[in-house]
């Protein structure tokens, strides 16, 4: 298990879900700026948090949090799945061009920020 902390890796995670939905928000010119960005990001959320539950459970014996795979790749699926699967639900929007947008950036968020840490010495006990 790697020294870092899971901690600051879920608030990472959780960070970069934000931002995008914020964004998307922006690159919209939607209003109402707080109530509408948590509208748009609770699903992408809760999806980012089945992530990290299912990863803890699948391998908690190994578990790493800055791993690329399975960790990355587990939450960035979950966060896009469930994510979507959550805006269908409340009745937001899922465009096809929208999933292919999301699914892009949370990549490039959730799996870029793992690599760009693996250049980075861990941190001593």
């Amino acid at each position: 298990m790697s020294s870092r902390r899971p901690v600051i890796a879920a608030v990472i995670d959780l960070l970069f879900v934000v931002i995008f939905c914020a964004i998307g928000r922006r690159s919209h010119d939607e209003a109402n700026a707080v109530a509408g960005l948590a509208t748009t990001a609770w699903p992408f959320i809760i999806g980012a948090l089945v992530g990290w539950v299912a990863t803890w459970v699948l391998y908690r014996d190994k578990f790493d949090a800055y791993l690329i795979i399975p960790t990355g790749v587990l939450v960035w699926v979950c966060t896009v799945v469930a994510g979507m699967l959550l805006r269908v639900v409340s009745g937001q929007g899922t465009a096809v061009s929208f999933i292919i947008v999301a699914s892009t950036v949370l990549a490039v968020f959730l799996l870029g920020w793992r690599g760009l840490a693996k250049l980075l010495p861990a941190p001593k006990n």
